[in-house]
């Protein structure tokens, strides 16, 4: 049996490559009145997604860094609510603080 290597992708929020299976899909919807980052953990929803470690800590450096508009190629302000709230329900109920995982980069010396 052959085995294949799972597809990688970067963080948007701390810049890592991860698998994957690893990282949660997000896509923009509606208009351009109305533009805000639907999460797509089943990734498939239509239209162009970036890719997030599930963790408030990256979501927060994407933020900072203004990195979801440029991987989603919008301009204006996007309403990153819904993603935010599915990302601290799911780190709350992975058991899994929020922080403590390798692939951050905040914090560590250069």
């Amino acid at each position: 049996m052959v085995r294949r290597a799972s597809p990688e992708r970067t963080c948007v929020g701390c810049r890592q490559r991860a698998a994957v299976h690893d990282l949660l899909r997000f896509v923009v919807v509606g208009g351009e009145q109305e533009r805000r980052l639907r999460p797509d953990p089943i990734r498939g929803l239509p239209g162009r997604g970036a890719h997030l470690h599930p963790d408030p800590m990256c979501l927060e450096l994407a933020q900072r860094r203004r990195a979801l508009g440029r991987a989603l190629r919008l301009t204006g302000v996007v309403d990153t609510d819904e993603l935010a709230e599915y990302i601290r329900e799911s780190t709350a109920t992975s058991g899994h603080p929020a922080g403590r995982g390798s692939h951050s980069k905040v914090g560590r010396r250069t």
